[in-house]
């Protein structure tokens, strides 16, 4: 995966939409678990040159790449079980309830869930996280992007969801993770999540001017 330059547009490109949604992709992923053996190894012989030098993303993916790099596996799933597992109460909770609410299954999951709703959209019995994890927002977000529904994934549509659900907690959440101790793949990746949501938020602040 190859990060590109993200700006909206009023016919936004093919090219640049599947990139967003491959960005949330990844992130799910990553956040939801940590990497299975395959998408360790995608990672570790992804690009990372960007078609134009000090492109937006370009520095963080490195980040994240060269992480992949240093890093065995077996050594980020501990890392990934020390910072959002643990036994009991996690170092750092990734659901939206406990950052603006401060306790999980609180008011933004039951917004949450409304909003689902109106889109068509419930949670899968089979996922064992709550809808308001960032891995499955980021989810639904991709599939806003990439899905079949176009008239569910229009651009005013991902506005509204990503301010509602996103914008409000994203960044405390990235700044938590980058500054934990026991942090190293998952500080890279957090810095880079934080600049993909701000790129975003300025794509979409953009639809309103």
């Amino acid at each position: 995966m190859k990060p590109q330059p993200i700006a909206f547009a009023e016919r936004p490109d093919e090219r640049e939409e599947l990139a967003r949604a491959e960005v949330y992709g990844l992130l799910a992923a990553l956040f939801y678990a940590a990497p299975s053996t395959d998408l360790y190894a995608q990672i570790q012989v992804a690009a990372t040159e960007a078609p134009a030098p000090g492109a937006l993303l370009e520095s963080s993916w490195q980040e994240v790449v060269a992480a992949s790099r240093r890093l065995p596996r077996e050594v980020v799933a501990r890392e990934y079980d020390a910072l959002f597992q643990g036994v009991g109460k996690p170092e750092i909770f990734l659901f939206s309830s406990f950052h603006l609410a401060g306790a999980i299954n609180d008011r933004p999951l039951v917004a949450l869930r409304s909003d689902l709703a109106e889109l068509g959209l419930e949670r899968d019995p089979a996922t064992t996280e709550t809808e308001d994890h960032i891995a499955v927002l980021c989810e639904l977000m991709r599939y806003l992007i990439a899905g079949a529904d176009a008239a569910a994934g229009s651009l005013p549509s991902q506005q509204r969801f990503f301010m509602a659900h996103l914008a409000g907690w994203v960044e405390a959440l990235t700044a938590q993770i980058a500054e934990h101790p026991k942090a190293d793949f998952y500080r890279a990746l957090a810095l880079f999540a934080r600049d993909f949501f701000a790129v975003e938020r300025q794509g979409f602040d953009l639809l309103d001017l």
